[in-house]
């Protein structure tokens, strides 16, 4: 279903059971809610809220100028389909919206995981980030593919199991190129770092051992920060981790999980 709220069309997906706690998944830059198809068996007791932020997947564009306009399509997407509280699960980009609505809207979240992501892209990186844009302006995602999928799965996956990440590949070229300059820019001014400890939602932090991108050192700023903050690390996994090591990854969130959903 397609929904509009805070005035852009935000595609949504919910599945398993009415009656039973809410788990909101939010996808990385440059894929879709495509993303989290490994994680959905493993979350049949939950009802499960998959949707595609501004610029990706089947949503409209609409750039934002912060992650707290994000965090408000969340918040206006929970009330729209009458949620009043949700664990938040967050990957990269999914993970930094995460934060922000932890910040801006902590009375309905149950808790929060934040996977490969980080609270801060600090100045230096900024030329990094304005080359992507500029490339995506100029030729498009398939200029983008293959450094994407370096960075997102360790070289001996993608060596042996190609045909696995293949549908990655496919929403990476399947991203309109302007929702992905629009998430770049949002991303490049994050810092977070400060604000970490107002976070008061039971918090878990994944990341794989392997990932360049949001290496382990951010994962420990984010559980260092974050009081009560619990931190896991996944072998063998770069930055799509749920992807990459989706058995290992299901069992750190399915355990976080039903550990703050006491029977």
């Amino acid at each position: 279903m397609k929904l509009t709220v805070n005035g852009v069309g935000i595609a949504c997906y919910l599945d398993g059971p009415e009656d039973a706690p809410v788990v909101t998944l939010s996808h990385a830059l440059s894929a879709h809610s495509g993303m989290w198809a490994p994680q959905m068996p493993a979350l049949a007791a939950y009802r499960v809220l998959r949707f595609d932020s501004r610029g990706h997947g089947a949503s409209d564009i609409g750039a934002a100028d912060s992650f707290e306009t994000l965090a408000d399509d969340v918040a206006a997407l929970w009330r729209a389909l009458g949620i009043e509280r949700s664990h938040f699960v967050g990957l990269s980009m999914g993970g930094m919206i995460g934060q922000a609505v932890a910040l801006k809207y902590p009375g309905m979240l149950r808790s929060l995981v934040l996977c490969d992501t980080t609270s801060r892209v600090p100045p230096e990186a900024g030329p990094v980030w304005d080359e992507r844009i500029a490339l995506a302006r100029a030729e498009g995602m398939a200029a983008l593919v293959d450094a994407t999928m370096g960075r997102w799965f360790t070289a001996p996956y993608l060596a042996e199991r190609a045909d696995e990440a293949e549908p990655v590949r496919r929403m990476i070229l399947g991203t309109d190129p302007r929702g992905f300059v629009d998430g770049c820019a949002v991303i490049r001014g994050l810092d977070n770092s400060a604000r970490l400890g107002a976070i008061r939602a039971p918090t878990l932090v994944i990341v794989g051992e392997d990932d360049p991108g949001t290496p382990v050192a951010e994962a420990e700023r984010l559980r260092d920060g974050i009081p009560g903050a619990e931190l896991v690390v996944l072998e063998a996994a770069a930055h799509l981790s749920n992807w990459e090591r989706p058995e290992a990854f299901n069992a750190a969130l399915v355990g976080f999980l039903d550990r703050h959903e006491p029977n």
